[in-house]
């Protein structure tokens, strides 16, 4: 099992600034994506040459960004090097938070320039190239630092900030992204495994805010939260993003239920998910134990998954969909 980790402004109509993929549903990728393809494998030794051969042509500035994403995803692999330098030295300074900024800002000058020559990187490298390539094709492009959530990291309690990702100007719109995350991940040997996430391209900013909370809250777009919502949130996972299924309910992962009750949990959903695929699951070692649950379907794509735990005592419980892990929370029973 992998768990990797308003203004709004009046002309002629009221439109919200911010958006997400959905605005392009009438947008067909297939040329975009097939130019990020035939030039796979192109050199970063010249970004203006490499931003003009993703572009030229495309008709519309989210196919541009789209060519440019895609090719940076599927061309770049994370550095597990560099992960593990950088780790050690948050740890170290993990109570210094002003020095860790300022050995990592020195330090991303070198991570730069091994970018350029091998193509590997961390999070900082992917949203660099990422702005600079946008920023060669007139299409506004910001670096957003934060805090990126996963099973190890800014659970609880922030740490000291470890991700960076992107915003991108769209026909007047800022939409967020991950090509970091999208690209790949690295697995418990911190060996990085391609395996590409269409999920973190554009993404509903209440979704992406669920494992993003930026240093400036204003990168949340129309997303509301805090940083104590924020690390007290169930965990999400990469497939929560890949499928466009997102939890509802609890809104924390720690949560307390008693044996003479059924405890219910609800997922929001973009795509069709029938109930029969979803499921709450435990591990137990090696082995899987599925509950038996209860699940609805309600209105506004929403379903809801309700299972009573009969026998006191704290588990880990998983929301599955089909094969894929979505998220995690805790569940502490009490027994009545």
């Amino acid at each position: 099992m992998k768990l990797t980790r308003y203004l709004l402004p009046i002309i002629l109509s009221i439109q919200p600034l911010f958006a997400q993929v959905s605005d392009f549903a009438a947008v067909d990728f297939t040329k975009a994506d097939n130019r990020a393809q035939f030039y796979y494998g192109a050199s970063l030794d010249n970004l203006p040459v490499l931003a003009h051969q993703l572009t030229k042509d495309l008709s519309t500035d989210v196919e541009k960004f789209r060519a440019i994403y895609l090719w940076v995803c599927q061309n770049i692999k994370g550095d597990n090097r560099q992960f593990l330098k950088v780790e050690r030295q948050r740890n170290k300074l993990q109570h210094d938070s002003i020095s860790f900024m300022k050995w990592n800002y020195n330090y991303a000058r070198k991570a730069f320039k091994k970018l350029l020559k091998y193509k590997a990187t961390m999070c900082t490298g992917y949203a660099y190239l990422l702005k600079e390539l946008c920023y060669l094709a007139n299409l506004p492009c910001e670096i957003v630092d934060g805090y990126g959530r996963t099973v190890s990291a800014n659970v609880l309690a922030l740490d000291t900030p470890n991700h960076s990702w992107n915003a991108v100007q769209l026909n007047g719109k800022w939409y967020v992204c991950d090509a970091t995350w999208a690209s790949g991940y690295l697995d418990e040997y911190y060996v990085f495994i391609k395996a590409y996430n269409d999920g973190y391209f554009l993404t509903d900013p209440t979704l992406f805010a669920k494992n993003h909370f930026p240093l400036d809250k204003k990168w949340l777009l129309d997303a509301t939260l805090t940083a104590t919502e924020f690390v007290n949130a169930p965990l999400v996972y990469g497939e929560s993003f890949a499928t466009g299924v997102s939890p509802i309910y609890p809104k924390t992962m720690d949560i307390e239920t008693t044996t003479d009750k059924a405890t219910t949990f609800s997922i929001g959903t973009n795509t069709d998910v029938l109930p029969k695929n979803v499921a709450l699951v435990l591990y137990l070692g090696p082995k899987e134990k599925e509950l038996p649950s209860d699940v609805k379907a309600q209105k506004d794509n929403i379903l809801t998954i309700s299972h009573r735990f009969k026998i006191k005592g704290t588990y880990d419980v998983h929301l599955k969909i089909d094969d894929a892990i979505i998220a995690t929370y805790t569940v502490k029973v009490k027994k009545v």
